[in-house]
């Protein structure tokens, strides 16, 4: 079996880049190709096994390395460029475009699907809005080429056997938006980075890339107005307009390296995540370190958080249902038990990812071979 393994591009160790590492771990032979490809070296050894993805014409393009995202309404193009025709599977790991490749009917292609693309879909007026282009010229061109993606990303659909999605959130997305059924295998977290803490100290916790709809925002002042401590860790473009609305019980430690976050959230009281997000990794983290999780009742965290076991639920994305979440989990905290909370992150493993993906993978190719036959 000559297989292709196909991501969007590579350039930091994110989520869907966790989800890449596990299928090499699973499979050591795949070419791999991508959009372009800026990896460092040590995130090159741990995550494609040293090797170098084939490359689209984007690689070459000016200040591809930090503006490769400018090139969006080239993306369908390069795409299909890539000739994976000699391949007998296809993986593809898409957020954007890599499940648009060219596969012909001799070909089983498998998508992973991080999410259908945010920014031409369910994100597409917050994108507008807070990147300046929901007005003027550059809005007018924004719709456009955002209008002609969604029309590309559609015609796309057929062109993948099977659905993979990373949680029962994105899977009713990929049924709304592409009219497909999607099987569910929930990402790899690297659990045992935490481990159990019983001792937890007064004081909660957040941690994000500060961007909007992070909601970091939202957290800091909601804890500005109920006085409760609150550490905050991560940077980004929202830092300026966080700080201004912190109180003397908020500390903003910008970013932090792992190791430091590690021990903040073994010790948190809770941790606090306000975001509508496809799975979100740091709220399982958290539940590794016995940590209970003050989060929205939508998105992936509706799944991974079991509201009054594992943590608080809280309905919408607003000040008032976050303190109201809040004073619940302070009248319940000595309901919730670390031991069982780390317990259920540990369903979220990476040894459970890689087995679970290596079965689906391997029945469908084997049904696909008898088929042929």
């Amino acid at each position: 079996m000559k297989k292709a393994l196909v991501h969007d591009w590579f350039v930091v160790y994110g989520g869907s880049e966790k989800c890449v590492e596990s299928f090499t771990n699973i499979w050591d032979d795949f070419d791999i190709y991508a959009l372009v490809d800026f990896f460092n070296e040590e995130d090159r050894k741990k995550v494609l096994k040293g090797k170098h993805a084939k490359t689209s014409f984007i690689q070459k393009l000016p200040f591809s390395k930090t503006k490769y995202r400018s090139y969006l309404p080239l993306f369908p193009l390069a795409i299909e460029q890539f000739d994976l025709s000699e391949y007998d599977l296809i993986l593809s790991s898409s957020h954007a475009v890599a499940k648009g490749v060219l596969t012909h009917e001799g070909q089983l292609h498998i998508s992973y699907v991080h999410t259908p693309m945010r920014y031409a879909w369910g994100l597409y007026f917050q994108y507008l809005k807070e990147s300046g282009l929901d007005k003027g010229i550059k809005g007018m061109l924004a719709r456009y080429f955002l209008h002609k993606i969604r029309i590309w990303d559609i015609s796309t659909v057929n062109r993948v056997d099977y659905y993979i999605a990373n949680s029962r959130y994105v899977a009713k997305r990929i049924e709304k938006i592409y009219g497909k059924k999607a099987d569910v295998i929930y990402p790899p977290v690297d659990v045992d980075k935490f481990t159990l803490s019983q001792n937890k100290e007064d004081y909660y916790l957040t941690a994000s890339r500060m961007v909007p709809y992070k909601k970091i925002d939202l957290i800091v002042e909601a804890f500005a107005r109920i006085g409760r401590k609150l550490i905050v860790i991560g940077d980004g473009p929202d830092m300026k307009k966080i700080k201004r609305k912190a109180t003397s019980n908020i500390e903003i430690l910008g970013y932090q390296p792992d190791s430091v976050l590690v021990e903040y959230m073994k010790k948190a009281k809770a941790f606090v995540f306000a975001a509508l997000e496809d799975f979100g990794i740091l709220p399982v983290e958290a539940q590794a370190a016995g940590t209970p999780v003050i989060c929205l009742a939508k998105g992936g965290t509706g799944e991974t958080v079991i509201d009054g076991e594992t943590g608080i639920h809280f309905k919408n994305q607003t000040v008032k249902d976050l303190e109201e979440a809040i004073y619940r989990f302070e009248k319940a905290y000595d309901t919730f038990d670390p031991v069982k909370i780390r317990e259920h992150a540990l369903r979220f493993k990476r040894e459970r990812f890689e087995k679970e993906i290596k079965e689906f993978v391997e029945k469908k190719y084997e049904e696909f071979k008898n088929r042929k036959r």
